[in-house]
């Protein structure tokens, strides 16, 4: 008979790794969206008194209730080890709301007011696409290759969570390789610490000392954050919402889709969890990122949340319940006192980064360590969506930093020099969605599945054709030659099935 544990403590030793992890990931996204609100000259009292508490309680509640779901599950199954859900602000849309939906409205309009009310309209659209999403979440899980789903986590590892932090880990080397070397140390290498302190509070604290006795960190910049402490507490903006989707129709078409990534994306963390040994309710678990979208925006936030890439490495690092629920109630407490830009003028962002990293190596890690061998190449062609989306991301900033655009450059002169930017545009537009597609269609082929690869190749054309992937927006026909190519596929597919070599006369068929 099998004895049955108490379930996994509310808080464990790891749960403090965990947290500074967790918490400082979350918290450094939350500022980095806040920072390009201030970077578009949005008024103060909009983003401090309306969109940030209102952001914390779509944060922090997330935090508290998959802190909850782990408690339970693990009382359920009476396991003592289960690690809950990492949860936030979902990365690529702070950049697309705040530079393509509420900046065109406030030039068209020239009232902030108006413009967030736009965002959170917007930010509507999205909570509604991902709740109905997680009703067919089960189905995805059923039906596409879990190597395609890991294997679409590690591209976003690999590119959007990972490359930009080194990029700030080598701007200053002397804090950010120390700090990292700490981090991999303590969780990866497992190496004991003096006074058994967690890797990741040791990081932070080394990383913070450095920065403040090198100069590197500017109490000018504390004493500016210092002075701006204020009670915000979120409040009822469902006439803003009104307001909002009267400006909104010029934005749908790319919300829609940016929804649908939100939504794979979590599904696809969902997965990761369940081979890392913790499996959680797909439906019930997706329901969370697009209810409290849903409650955000009736708060004010303009920003949708989604369930983070990184269980199997706090998951690794010891963390359980706690860090989850311990981040949720941070975010919010220091929301509402407004500690935001205080947090970070005294802790540098390149001491927080190296943690970021970690996450991105475990994520591709366990993606390649438990995918079959043989399916490592579709997974490598996975990667190079991501890769392409990230290239053109860096791309238009750099054009945008020097005041032109690709378009006013020219496509032909930066093919001309080596900068495919149509075809990694194509490429790379719905990234996630293109990943697990090809992903799934090579798969198959490896296999020599050779018609179930077809059958991929032409949903994946239909899915171009409409603009779900690989077009700027949904429309008739907006992604009519990428769905050309994938048709061409299916018949080269479809004829390796149809045709028999001499030698493969007296082998079983595969398909």
């Amino acid at each position: 008979m099998t004895t049955k544990t108490q379930g996994t403590p509310w808080f464990v030793k790891g749960d403090v790794n965990g947290f500074f992890g967790l918490f400082s990931n979350v918290l450094t996204n939350f500022l980095a969206a806040i920072g390009l609100l201030a970077a578009i000259n949005m008024p103060g009292d909009i983003i401090y008194g309306n969109i940030v508490p209102g952001t914390a309680v779509a944060i922090g509640l997330g935090g508290i209730i998959f802190a909850i779901q782990a408690r339970k599950k693990s009382l359920e199954l009476g396991k003592d080890s289960m690690t809950a859900l990492p949860y936030g602000l979902s990365v690529p849309h702070y950049f697309i709301v705040a530079f393509g939906v509420m900046l065109p409205v406030y030039a068209q309009t020239q009232d902030w007011v108006i413009a967030w009310s736009t965002g959170i309209a917007w930010n509507l659209v999205q909570g509604v696409v991902m709740t109905l999403g997680a009703l067919v979440g089960p189905y995805i899980q059923k039906y596409i290759p879990r190597a395609a789903l890991l294997g679409s986590l590690a591209g976003i590892a690999l590119t959007f969570i990972a490359m930009n932090p080194m990029g700030e880990i080598f701007s200053t080397p002397y804090i950010g390789l120390l700090t990292l070397v700490i981090v991999l140390g303590g969780w990866i290498a497992h190496k004991k610490l003096p006074g058994n302190i967690p890797a990741g509070l040791l990081a932070i604290v080394i990383g913070m000392t450095l920065a403040w006795v090198t100069g590197y960190m500017d109490f000018v910049a504390v004493k500016e954050a210092a002075s701006g402490f204020s009670i915000s507490l979120p409040t009822l903006a469902i006439g803003h919402l009104v307001e909002g989707f009267a400006y909104l129709s010029p934005f749908l078409a790319a919300a829609i889709p940016l929804a649908i990534y939100d939504f794979l994306e979590s599904l696809d963390n969902i997965e990761s969890a369940e081979v890392g040994g913790d499996k959680y309710p797909t439906r019930l678990s997706l329901l969370v990122p697009g209810l409290l979208t849903l409650v955000g925006a009736g708060l004010g936030s303009v920003y949708p949340t989604i369930i983070y890439i990184g269980h199997p490495g706090w998951k690794k690092a010891g963390a359980r319940v706690g860090y989850s629920l311990a981040t949720g109630v941070g975010i919010i407490a220091i929301a509402f006192v407004g500690l935001l830009p205080l947090v970070m003028s005294i802790v540098p962002l390149v001491a927080l980064l190296p943690i970021l990293v970690y996450i991105a190596m475990t994520i591709g890690t366990q993606a390649y360590s438990t995918a079959d061998p043989k399916h490592m190449p579709a997974m490598i062609l996975g990667l190079m969506p991501f890769i392409a989306s990230y290239i053109i991301m860096q791309v238009d900033n750099a054009l945008t930093a020097a005041g032109t655009s690709a378009s006013e450059v020219g496509f032909n002169v930066l093919q001309n020099n080596g900068v495919y930017y149509e075809g990694w545009g194509t490429l790379g537009s719905s990234d996630i969605l293109v990943s697990m597609m090809l992903i799934t269609i090579v798969i198959y082929l490896i296999d020599k599945k050779f018609k179930v690869a077809a059958l991929y190749s032409l949903i994946t054309a239909a899915l171009s054709y409409f603009g779900f992937i690989h077009a700027g927006e949904i429309g008739l026909g907006t992604g009519a030659n990428a769905a050309l190519g994938y048709v061409a596929m299916a018949i080269g597919l479809l004829v390796f099935h149809f045709y028999e070599h001499p030698d493969e006369k007296n082998q079983l068929p595969n398909s």
